[in-house]
């Protein structure tokens, strides 16, 4: 599929944060904090709406999928990053980087197709109440969970396909800490138009539609909660969204960072750190969001037995200390 034998070069040199090696080792360790506590709160949002029956509702089966993706996309991309930054640059084949590529491409379309999907519901849930429960039943969930998964792999494989036909016979070094998109073509001594236009037609679906979806929907949305008479409701409805409000802020707001920055020369220092908001950032904050913002969430993470019986540990701990 990749057409190793057509290609000169199979390797690329990552070369990470080449003006930050004296503190490699400080980077490495606040990596790893991070990546570790990434995977513990999206394995713990999982867990609670898994075995939680107050948290089976469409939202939060959404929340879980969302939870998913991210641990998908920092999974994907921090193991080697972590190498890297270790080692001050690291090796990695051309095949293992586009599949890097293809990877970090199927989170980031599941999380933008999510997070229209989650407006989507609120819209319905605010601005349909009363149908809101016929609409949006338990079939419907799973359906939209499954197709946002089925078209972010497809869509990925729509372009994925045609770079693997591009030969990398030129340099060598991808100036970033993971194999990202511009990084990847600019090495390729193919044409690269095809790649370019396959990109443009794809992020159609994947960030025009949702940029334009989910605002529309908060305007209806917006418009339903101030026509409800009282001040205690409004609060209701806007606390509902939130969550996903602050989700979707933190999310296209690095994303368009991202793709306005320059992606050459001493932008290139810019673009890692717009980018490791999100890649690193984003999965972090998601669940950080949710259970500090959302009332269900902490329910649940304190009815949960290991949480509770730590609790009852520290205060008897406390209790002896304090004799």
């Amino acid at each position: 599929m990749f057409q190793e034998n057509q290609t000169t070069v199979t390797e690329f040199l990552l070369l990470g944060f080449q003006s930050l090696q004296s503190f490699n080792v400080a980077l490495f360790i606040l990596f790893l904090v991070i990546y570790i506590i990434t995977l513990a709160g999206n394995l713990l949002i999982i867990i609670l709406v898994s075995n939680n029956q107050s948290l089976k509702s469409p939202m939060y089966i959404f929340l879980c999928h969302l939870s998913l993706s991210d641990m998908l996309l920092t999974t994907n991309i921090a193991p080697n990053m972590l190498h890297v930054v270790l080692n001050g640059g690291g090796n990695i084949h051309v095949t293992g980087c586009i599949t890097q590529f293809y990877f970090y491409g199927i989170s980031t379309a599941v999380e933008t197709l999510l997070l229209t999907v989650m407006s989507l519901d609120r819209y319905l849930a605010i601005c349909n109440p009363l149908r809101y429960t016929s609409i949006m039943d338990i079939r419907l969930c799973l359906q939209l969970v499954t197709w946002t998964w089925l078209i972010a792999f497809l869509l990925m494989i729509c372009l994925v396909f045609p770079i693997c036909q591009l030969q990398f016979c030129g340099p060598h070094i991808i100036d970033h800490y993971f194999c990202d998109f511009d990084p990847l073509l600019q090495l390729s001594c193919s044409d690269t138009s095809i790649v370019k236009l396959a990109d443009f037609v794809l992020n159609i679906p994947t960030i025009l539609f949702p940029f334009v979806f989910i605002p529309s929907t908060y305007v209806s949305i917006s418009l339903t909660i101030l026509r409800i008479p009282s001040t205690t409701g409004k609060q209701k409805a806007f606390s509902t969204c939130s969550s996903h409000l602050a989700l979707v802020g933190t999310f296209y707001g690095t994303i368009i960072a991202i793709y306005m920055a320059p992606s050459r020369g001493q932008s290139f220092n810019v673009n890692k750190v717009l980018s490791l908001l999100y890649t690193v950032g984003t999965p972090l904050f998601n669940p950080i969001i949710y259970s500090l913002r959302n009332q269900d969430i902490k329910l649940a993470l304190m009815k949960c037995p290991y949480i509770r019986r730590s609790s009852s540990i520290l205060i008897q701990l406390n209790r002896e200390n304090s004799t």
